[in-house]
């Protein structure tokens, strides 16, 4: 039994250890590839990806400094920078697609943000910036269009605009995968109510697990106060009633708060629940109430990633709502993972000291290091 409680006390720490590793270097937060393919009047084809080129082409992870990209790239000789340059537009003729009928399309690849101030006057730094231009001739007579980027890319985030009928198709891909068709003729059928609801389902599962880290932690300091499931309910239904408000909100254009605001103070909510969590071992009446604000908060935050890729034209109150479903099955996860991993032992007389007093002094760490981060950004 001795042996089983370290296991799963080791097992927790790695996991949470491994969870906190931050990423010191400052990247380009891309969080998918935007994808905008537009198909032109005059029998031409324009799509523009958006992604960390310099990391590209030094065959670098998309999250590597960026500064030390600039400073690598730069180093090069004229001869070993133009080699450069030339592997990368070879990744994007070989792993990506643009398939008429099938039948994929040449394309002549560009990066035109390199030398302008798109680059050179970045926030970020950047050589070659983050856009390559892919243009090249649709067939003549073709009927429909497949879009396909290798798993080189992070998930599409794909964007179709026929400018002949004024028309669009917004899709998310799965790394690796390929597009629906695209017609190319008559009216465009309507996106089946089923794929909108799966893909924003699936959307905002993965806002939680595994992408946000910062709300799993929050979620995380929720469960580590008390030994009982009543004050854990509490909490849970709190947060998740109010981050669905502001979530709504948001998106109807009711309430907007820039990022550079409301980063920082989701970063402080994880840091106040952890350090409540060590000052107190109850569930205090104010402290749901304090979580429902705190839970404002997150549904702004939430509400970025819906800004980045919009939502369905006809479908919107769907998207949202199973956006919505998504957070909250995630959520679901992370804590019965926690339950799994700790709840044999929440009422052991060491679990305080030994698991909510060090898991909650990481968590309040992690989340004032966040805030500095993004106050310094």
């Amino acid at each position: 039994m001795l042996q089983a409680r370290r296991a799963a006390l080791w097992f927790a720490w790695v996991t949470l250890g491994s969870s906190l590793w931050p990423s010191f270097a400052l990247a380009h937060p891309l969080r998918f590839t935007d994808t905008t393919v537009i198909l032109r009047g005059d029998g031409t084809f324009q799509a523009d990806l958006t992604t960390d080129l310099d990391a590209l082409a030094l065959a670098a992870p998309q999250d590597s400094d960026d500064a030390a990209l600039v400073a690598a790239l730069t180093a090069l000789s004229p001869a070993e920078f133009e080699e450069r340059l030339d592997r990368l537009r070879q990744l994007f003729e070989r792993r990506v697609r643009l398939r008429f009928d099938g039948e994929p399309a040449p394309f002549e690849v560009t990066f035109p943000d390199y030398g302008t101030p798109a680059a050179t006057e970045a926030e970020i730094p950047t050589l070659l910036g983050l856009t390559a231009r892919l243009t090249g001739n649709i067939p003549a007579e073709a009927e429909e269009l497949e879009f396909f980027a290798s798993r080189a890319f992070a998930e599409v985030n794909l964007t179709i605009l026929d400018e002949v009928r004024d028309i669009s198709r917004q899709s998310l891909l799965e790394r690796g995968d390929r597009s629906e068709p695209f017609t190319l003729l008559g009216e465009l059928p309507p996106e089946p109510a089923a794929t909108v609801a799966g893909r924003y389902l699936r959307l905002g599962f993965l806002h939680i697990l595994p992408r946000g880290l910062d709300h799993v932690l929050f979620v995380l300091g929720l469960f580590l106060l008390g030994t009982g499931l009543r004050p854990l309910v509490w909490q849970v239904t709190a947060f998740t009633v109010a981050h669905a408000v502001t979530l709504t909100l948001a998106v109807l254009g009711v309430v907007s708060l820039p990022g550079s605001l409301v980063e920082p103070l989701i970063a402080l909510s994880i840091t106040y629940v952890a350090v409540e969590n060590l000052l107190t071992d109850r569930l205090h009446p104010w402290r749901p109430i304090v979580v429902f604000g705190f839970g404002l908060l997150h549904g702004l935050g939430f509400a970025g990633i819906l800004a980045e890729l919009g939502l369905p034209d006809g479908h919107r109150t769907l998207g949202l709502a199973t956006f919505n479903i998504g957070i909250e099955l995630g959520q679901l996860g992370v804590i019965a993972a926690a339950w799994l991993l700790l709840g044999w032992y929440r009422e052991r007389a060491w679990y305080r000291t030994r698991v909510v007093m060090p898991l909650s002094a990481g968590i309040a760490l992690m989340g004032l290091f966040w805030a500095i981060e993004r106050l310094s950004a």
